[in-house]
């Protein structure tokens, strides 16, 4: 495209300053990059949106991660919806990640912009097919299940963690008066609090109180070679189940997998 993209400013430290400084008469705009998938700490600095915009070319920034609105629950990830009105010309974001839908690369911001884009002759290579559209759709139709399992209160979790154990020894016991399965008074799964984390390339470092059902490490590999595959996590010769990840929709399913395994 005979485009040159020049740095501004320093690892740690970018100020508007410095943006302002490197805009001269052959810019096409300023791009601002959200580190999605790794965090700076200590000496650091950051040029607003807001500020940016005060500039006398467009702003282009990329969140990365596909937050569409502000989440409260992550107050330090940008959201398409604040960009856009802070001043930004276009916003570039994921569309998987935080936003849990197909991988894919959105564009959002000026209609101007969006359709001269539209027109490049690479915009006909690099658009998505019709599978990951509707993909696409379906997320955006109702709550992002990414964004459910991030409102997920722990409260609710541990409620929830307390009855499938009690249906999984239920079915346990179940299973060893009918001669199958194993016997035994120990718990088949007990319920400890665990901790959770965004990951994914959104909010880095960011972790949030869960529970989880621990089970014997010896399920581990069935669970993942079943049908639904069930993919745990293994600490402590444990395998645990954290059920942030893991939709109310279903828990069933969860429960005859574990079951299945015995």
């Amino acid at each position: 495209t005979g485009a040159r993209l020049r740095e501004v400013g320093t690892t740690n430290r970018t100020t508007t300053r410095d943006y302002a400084d490197g805009v001269g008469d052959s810019t096409g705009f300023v791009l601002k990059v959200h580190p999605s998938n790794f965090r700076l700490q200590g000496f650091t600095a950051s040029a607003p949106v807001a500020e940016l915009s005060a500039l006398p070319v467009p702003v282009v920034v990329d969140i990365g991660s596909g937050l569409l609105g502000p989440l409260p629950l992550l107050p330090d990830e940008p959201d398409a919806r604040t960009t856009l009105r802070d001043g930004a010309a276009l916003v570039t974001a994921s569309g998987d990640k935080l936003l849990g839908g197909p991988q894919a690369g959105l564009l959002l911001g000026r209609a101007e912009v969006v359709r001269r884009l539209r027109r490049h002759p690479l915009a006909r290579a690099l658009r998505v097919d019709k599978l990951t559209l509707a993909a696409l759709e379906a997320t955006l139709r109702g709550e992002p299940p990414v964004r459910a399992a991030l409102r997920a209160e722990a409260g609710t979790l541990e409620r929830r963690a307390h009855d499938l154990a009690a249906r999984l020894q239920a079915g346990m016991v179940r299973g060893t008066l009918a001669g199958g399965g194993v016997g035994g008074k120990r718990p088949l799964a007990e319920v400890v609090r665990s901790v959770s984390v965004v990951g994914g390339g959104g909010a880095p470092g960011v972790e949030l109180p869960s529970v989880a059902l621990a089970l014997p490490e010896r399920f581990a590999v069935p669970l993942r070679l079943g049908d639904p595959a069930v993919v745990g996590r293994v600490a402590g010769g444990l395998l645990l189940l954290d059920l942030r990840s893991v939709p109310p929709a279903q828990d069933e399913e969860l429960v005859e997998a574990v079951l299945a395994c015995t």
